[in-house]
């Protein structure tokens, strides 16, 4: 809370306060004490409240019968890169929350990065893209440079490289539009490098793999979401 008053902003222990100064919350509580504080703040919610919540695998459908009938409620999903304003963040909106909301909370978390609108059914997707895919990028990076220091390259700079590989990579996508394959295919040369190397990585099965841990991420969160 110290944190949050050094950079002016007003801070308070009771929830209901919150609601009564603010009309758009967000609650961003461990999601199995997500209940408790919806049942303390449930007489505090108006029609012109705008909730917002960043638990995970608390529905919509939870949300809207532990708060007043009509009240505008909408999720949100955030990935790690959000603290560096390049994040993925999903939104999902519940039954009583209409465009007019959708776009404010659009156009605030724009601000983190990447902000799509989404069926709420593709926010566990989201988490076994993004929300996880951040650790295997990260994992990939740190193969990536493993294997420039193992030719020769010292790690720091090896590091720094592969970084700026990913970043340059993501951004071509972003920018271009194009598909990743056919990116892909406009780096390899007949019998060069590049063909030489992404063999290998077919051998091991690169793709097959990564899709596999994008699965079951999705199906952890599903899980953990129906408890």
């Amino acid at each position: 809370m110290g944190a949050f008053q050094d950079l002016g902003c007003r801070t308070t222990h009771c929830n209901s306060e919150v609601l009564q100064r603010c009309t758009l919350v967000f609650l961003a509580t461990k999601p199995h004490l997500l209940p408790g504080v919806l049942q303390e703040i449930a007489p505090a919610v108006t029609r012109d409240h705008i909730i917002v919540s960043v638990a995970a695998g608390v529905t919509l459908q939870t949300l809207q019968q532990l708060l007043p009938a009509g009240t505008k409620v909408l999720r949100v999903m955030p990935n790690l890169p959000c603290v560096v304003q390049e994040g993925a963040v999903v939104v999902a909106r519940g039954s009583c929350a209409g465009e007019q909301e959708a776009a404010l909370l659009r156009s605030l978390l724009s601000a983190c990065g990447l902000c799509e609108e989404t069926p709420e059914s593709y926010l566990d997707i989201h988490t076994g893209l993004s929300g996880s895919g951040v650790a295997y990028v990260y994992l990939f990076a740190e193969a990536l440079a493993d294997g420039a220091v193992k030719m020769g390259m010292p790690s720091a700079l090896a590091n720094k490289i592969a970084a700026q590989t990913l970043l340059g990579a993501a951004k071509m996508i972003l920018e271009t539009g194009e598909h990743p394959a056919k990116l892909r295919s406009n780096v390899c040369t007949p019998g060069g490098t590049t063909i030489h190397a992404l063999h290998e990585l077919e051998k091991g099965a690169l793709r097959a793999t990564v899709m596999n841990a994008v699965e079951a991420a999705t199906m952890r969160a599903r899980e953990l979401g129906e408890r």
